[in-house]
């Protein structure tokens, strides 16, 4: 297993980590497989979706900002609303590995998204 680390600039921020992990992926040097990509975070999560537009990006960091519902959290340290995103997004995806690359579709990116920003995370690449 190989860990990243990934800096974000904002509250909420959807950071595209393909190319990192296509990096990383060249270091393991495993041509095959499927890749576990894992943030061990509970303010942080990790989706597909497109890297193509980046009105996408935007388009969603603003819906996790409205995302968050009108309830009265409990949780001392005031993230409540960031835990709660990371619960609907999760931790964790697993994707095919062809040729020593993440083998997505024409428009995917993967993303690290920052629900407690500004941070500096760990990502964990592993290729089964």
């Amino acid at each position: 297993m190989k860990q990243m680390r990934v800096s974000t600039g904002k509250k909420i921020e959807l950071k595209d980590i393909t190319d990192q992990i296509n990096g990383v992926l060249g270091e393991i040097g495993r041509q095959e497989g499927v890749c576990l990509v894992f943030c061990p975070h509970t303010t942080a999560g990790i989706i597909v979706n497109e890297n193509a537009d980046p009105d996408v990006r935007r388009d969603l960091e603003r819906a996790f900002d409205k995302a968050v519902p009108a309830v009265r959290f409990d949780h001392a340290e005031g993230n409540s609303p960031a835990h709660f995103l990371s619960s609907l997004t999760g931790p964790s995806v697993m994707l095919p590995v062809e040729n020593g690359r993440l083998k997505l579709g024409t428009w995917q990116g993967v993303f690290l998204c920052e629900y407690d920003g500004p941070r500096t995370r760990e990502v964990w690449v592993r290729i089964q």
